[in-house]
């Protein structure tokens, strides 16, 4: 058996994967032939693809195009500063790591209880109001959490991202994937989720397990930890003898009542990155106030946290550029088309796993959960009238191939963030995640012949 250094040294960091990916995509713009569907707006419209004239990249877009992907992503760069800062200063008040001391000595001997109903949690902010970036906060404090339970990073990372990844796939009524296909697909608005429930339960319980069984392995030998070289004694300093005070305790109130917010103001206002920004903001502001920190001290714990972010910044920015190349190249249309067209050759039960495979390939290209429903939907509804397929089933397959594979996906940029964020090298999250993303596509290919026999409207 390789040594875990051995291993470390042979695989290349995210950012030297990613850069090979923005390289590899200049390079097949020039092999794939540019095309583009025509647009009512956002929406394409079906039989519209055509070919077009494009100029070839020029020879060093792979590096011009960096510098555009990270002002494409500045929203959510701006929003991971600025959240880095905020929770340093949450934390320097001495409250987080207060909640995380109680916690312990309550859940050190039950860790399964707080692994299940942490992904349940994350799963239905997913599945309900479409939350996803409002999770980056997080990832410190459950990676001290695990820590200190003799969990690791994994377990934390996965606490969240599973949760979340489920809860996108079994999507309720989530505003920005499921509500936008079936309005795209003419379906009436919050249909079908009772079914979306169940299979959300049944998804979830899975996720839950495959948790759990790394996190006995772990507990058992840490040294089987998939993160066991990784230096974790800085920035995630397991906390012991912080009193729970009534001063920590209103900072939390604070903390609880941000967050609260911005769940209200993403369901009912239509609130994104730019307003919750400004509410971590107020919570930063709040809890300087109520935890004594003083100007000077709140100043520094802000540039600290924010500094720390760095490199979780720059893989954001990096993946973004992967679509900015495809999307100057104006190749991206045509590598939908290719995939969808084959489609409408094949039987019901067959065209619905095969709506799902495209679906979780063109989450490769467009891992926004709302840009891909505007790109494929249109062409996945109608192909579903001419193949026996349900437009209800179709959405399904799209939400199935859009959550799912965003727990894997190198050019999505939060879950790249999140592992910078938590120090784990993303071949070794592809080490933890496939497994279950095998169990979880073997439940979504049944559920969608399950579907199709059963005329799920």
């Amino acid at each position: 058996m390789r040594s875990a250094d051995s291993t470390a040294r042979r695989l290349p960091d995210s950012i030297v994967l990613i850069f090979l990916l923005i390289v590899l995509a200049q390079a097949a713009s020039y092999v794939i032939p540019a095309g583009e569907f025509e647009r009512d707006g956002r929406q394409v419209i079906e039989g519209t693809y055509h070919a077009v004239e494009a100029e070839p990249l020029p020879p060093l877009t792979f590096l011009t195009a960096v510098p555009a992907g990270l002002a494409a992503a500045q929203e959510i760069i701006f929003f991971v500063f600025l959240v880095g800062g905020v929770i340093r200063v949450v934390r320097a008040t001495g409250a987080i790591d207060a909640v995380i001391g109680w916690a312990i000595s309550r859940l050190g001997a039950r860790p399964a209880w707080l692994v299940a109903g942490m992904v349940a949690l994350f799963s239905l902010g997913s599945s309900t109001v479409g939350m996803a970036e409002e999770y980056m906060p997080f990832v410190p404090i459950l990676v001290a959490m695990c820590l200190a339970l003799k969990l690791d990073a994994v377990v934390a990372v996965g606490i969240i991202y599973v949760g979340a990844g489920v809860g996108y796939a079994c999507a309720a009524v989530n505003p920005f994937t499921v509500l936008i296909a079936q309005d795209i697909a003419g379906l009436e608005l919050t249909s079908g989720q009772l079914v979306r429930w169940l299979l959300l339960v049944v998804c979830l319980a899975v996720g839950v397990q495959h948790i759990l069984r790394y996190a006995a392995r772990v507990r058992s030998d840490p040294a089987r930890s998939l993160v066991a070289d990784v230096d974790y004694t800085g920035g995630f300093e397991r906390p012991e003898g912080v009193r729970f005070t009534g001063r920590r305790a209103a900072v939390i109130a604070i903390l609880v009542g941000g967050i609260g917010l911005f769940v209200y103001g993403v369901a009912a206002r239509g609130w994104y990155l730019v307003e919750l920004s400004a509410v971590f903001l107020g919570i930063g502001l709040l809890a300087a106030l109520v935890g004594r920190l003083g100007p000077n001290g709140a100043a520094r714990a802000f540039l600290d946290g924010a500094a720390e972010m760095t490199a979780t910044a720059l893989l954001i920015g990096f993946a973004r550029t992967i679509e900015v190349v495809l999307s100057d190249a104006r190749v991206i249309d045509t590598i939908i088309q290719a995939l969808a067209a084959p489609l409408g050759a094949l039987p019901a039960h067959a065209a619905a796993v095969g709506m799902l495979a495209a679906q979780t390939i063109c989450n490769l290209f467009i891992p926004s959960g709302s840009g891909q429903a505007y790109v494929t939907m249109p062409i996945m509804a109608p192909l579903a009238d001419l193949t026996g397929v349900t437009r209800q089933t179709a959405v399904l397959a799209y939400q199935f191939g859009d959550g799912f594979t965003n727990m894997l996906v190198p050019t999505n940029a939060l879950l790249m963030g999140i592992l910078g964020l938590a120090r784990i090298p993303y071949q070794r999250w592809v080490a933890f995640v496939v497994p279950l993303l095998v169990k979880l596509y073997l439940i979504a290919g049944l559920a969608l012949v399950a579907a199709v026999q059963l005329g799920y409207r």
